[in-house]
């Protein structure tokens, strides 16, 4: 994170703490032009730190007024002890195990699911290799996926591909599946809706039958009287 804020041109900033000053009053124009860059570091370094922390971090800074100020909490809250840390990572590793794809969710927001957890992982100091983590991505998928698991199980190198190109299969799969059903839906509402055409006359037919039926069994029944 250090590297990434550095990258920012802002590292600085978050170590050496901005400090308002109490009066700007009296500052040379060189003074204000200096502290309205500092300001303005000092917010971006802030966004930054928004940006990558989950919720949970994000309540822990949401009030703070500088960035280093958010950075010292933050510290505080993830490293901690390392007997902390190391529960932390477990129950990382145990939700991540868990995790299962849903009948009725796209497999990319089950893939972003999986690696927030990955990347939760990475910030507690336990990366894990991409083929690790198209593995488990792997193992975890509904059964409507198991030809492709299977195709890409044979002919795929996990160590050789990326998890981009791994969801450009999942998905380019799932489109085709939902368009199968999609026409077989079709098709099983329009051969319903032939079937139910066809039984309006023959209902009709039925109806003009059955009422001059009745009616000789009504005249039979006159001529019995008499």
């Amino acid at each position: 994170m250090k590297a990434f804020l550095g990258s920012q041109e802002v590292w600085e900033v978050v170590k050496n703490r901005h400090q308002e000053p109490d009066d700007i009053g009296e500052m040379a124009i060189a003074q204000l032009a200096t502290l309205k860059v500092t300001r303005a570091k000092d917010k971006t370094a802030l966004y930054v730190l928004y940006r990558v922390v989950d919720e949970s971090g994000f309540e822990k800074i949401a009030n703070v007024m500088s960035s280093k100020e958010a950075w010292d909490i933050l510290e505080k809250a993830y490293k901690g002890d390392n007997r902390v840390k190391q529960v932390w990572l477990q129950t990382l590793r145990g939700k991540l195990e868990w995790m299962r794809m849903k009948e009725d969710k796209w497999v990319i927001e089950y893939v972003s699911r999986v690696e927030t957890v990955v990347n939760q992982l990475g910030r507690n100091g336990e990366t894990l290799l991409a083929y690790r983590v198209m593995e488990k991505i792997l193992r975890s998928l509904t059964d409507d996926f198991e030809n492709i698991f299977c195709a890409i199980e044979e002919s795929k190198d996990l160590t050789m591909l990326s998890v981009e190109e791994l969801v450009g299969f999942l998905e380019a799969h799932e489109q085709r599946r939902r368009k199968k059903k999609e026409e077989s839906l079709d098709q099983a509402l329009q051969a319903k809706a032939t079937i139910r055409e066809k039984k309006v006359p023959y209902t009709q037919n039925t109806q003009g039958r059955g009422g001059r039926g009745r009616g000789g069994c009504e005249r039979g029944q006159e001529q019995i009287g008499q």
